[in-house]
């Protein structure tokens, strides 16, 4: 179900950006014959314009017909019906052009009625202080007499330039196109990868519960026999195989409680407790495995009670305790301070332990990280106490978080809200 609604989210997410490019290209293409039509006007008014101006002074009159002829995208005649210089022309085209805000390149030639031929061409920068030469040709019209020409050799590339914003912004939704599909790859590798990663869990934690649940029944029968708990080594070496098969089922539990709340969320059935109860109710467990332990609580409070799920805190404490005796060189000693800071509770639980480098810091609560140390080598686990703990303070939403003690060791801190 989750599957199909991710794919139709996926499709219609193409689909609207896909719509949205179209749309775009077609506002685009909208864009460009609006500005070709406004650039066609504006060269209307300025060559007709320039005719005026050709006629003022003279006997003749302006004629009724419009002078200004369109033949092609890039190519006007004006006809003028009269003798006119070209230095006068091409001044007047170059003001006329420049009031019309047309800033492009153009070419110009008057009709010479003796020689019947085009004459006194010129190009024209407008963007240039220098002139260049170039070759010029002009068809020469029918019925006419005195008459000019004008090419806008770069119309296109000028009307393009002035659509940039539209195509930074096509260009842009491209990126965000590629942006999307590349984040929608990824997004599928990584969930083929965790949906292995969780069968693969699954999967290996059910075949090694199956044998270690008939060792353990094997041991415990054996260290009842009478043979067995009459020879003192025979029975160390059962009560070791029950040991290490009770430890190694703790951490089948541990992967198979982690990979449950990875695919479903953790469900939390909070309740007022009475920290202090729960930590020397942890502590006493932890005796019983770690006797050697010196475990303390210390605090002024009379009563702290946070609201939390009873079975997730225990397990929360316990690791972090847990934690602290495996990875402690001499005899584990671990102090639990209880304070009010503010409207929160505050749990510092600092152990005389290997410590833990600057550098590690930030990694040590993800999934199957491990410090790496010959401590780490010399301890069993997978990397998951210190993920658990965090997930659990996620959930709860609390704050967790450590550092190295100036002498030894390191202090994890819980900082619990209270209403």
């Amino acid at each position: 179900m989750k599957l199909n609604k991710l794919n139709s989210s996926i499709i219609i997410g193409l689909i609207a950006i896909i719509g949205i490019l179209v749309a775009q290209l077609l506002w685009t293409k909208e864009a460009f014959t609006i500005e070709e039509k406004k650039f066609s006007q504006k060269t209307h008014i300025a060559l007709l314009e320039v005719a005026k101006k050709l006629y003022k002074g003279t006997n003749h009159e302006l004629p009724g017909k419009n002078p200004v002829r369109k033949i092609s995208n890039d190519y006007y005649i004006v006809n003028i019906d009269n003798d006119f210089e070209p230095e006068i022309l091409e001044f007047y085209l170059i003001s006329e052009f420049k009031k019309m805000n047309i800033t492009t390149d153009f070419e110009y030639a008057m009709y010479n009625c003796q020689s019947d031929e085009m004459v006194y061409g010129n190009y024209i920068s407008l963007s240039e202080k220098t002139q260049t030469k170039h070759s010029i040709h002009f068809p020469k019209h029918k019925n006419l007499i005195y008459y000019f020409a004008i090419r806008f050799p770069n119309e296109t590339s000028y009307l393009f330039s002035s659509l940039k914003f539209w195509f930074v912004l096509f260009i842009a939704l491209i990126v965000i196109l590629l942006v999307y599909v590349y984040s929608i790859f990824t997004l599928l590798q990584q969930k083929k990868y965790s949906d292995l990663q969780r069968d693969f869990i699954n999967n290996m934690t059910h075949e090694f519960k199956t044998p270690l649940s008939s060792i353990l029944i094997a041991s415990n029968y054996l260290s009842r026999q009478n043979p067995i708990l009459e020879d003192e080594k025979l029975e160390k070496y059962t009560h070791i195989i029950i040991d290490q098969s009770n430890k190694l089922n703790q951490h089948i539990e541990k992967i198979l409680t982690i990979a449950k709340s990875d695919t479903a969320p953790l469900v939390l059935n909070k309740n007022q407790l009475n920290i202090q109860a729960i930590l020397e109710s942890v502590i006493e467990n932890i005796k019983l495995k770690h006797p050697e332990t010196k475990i303390e609580i210390n605090t002024r409070l009379q009563l702290a009670t946070i609201e939390a799920d009873e079975f997730h805190f225990s397990n929360l404490v316990y690791n972090l305790l847990d934690n602290a005796i495996k990875y402690c060189e001499n005899k584990p000693e671990i102090n639990i301070g209880i304070t009010k800071v503010g409207k929160h509770l505050r749990l510092d639980f600092t152990d005389n332990g290997i410590g833990i480098s600057s550098k590690n810091i930030p990694f040590i609560f993800d999934k199957f990280y491990r410090v790496p140390s010959q401590k780490s080598n010399e301890v069993n686990g997978f990397g998951l106490g210190l993920y658990y703990v965090k997930k659990i303070c996620d959930l709860h939403q609390w704050k967790i978080s450590v550092k190295c003690n100036p002498e030894k060791g390191c202090t994890f801190s819980l900082l619990i809200p209270q209403n």
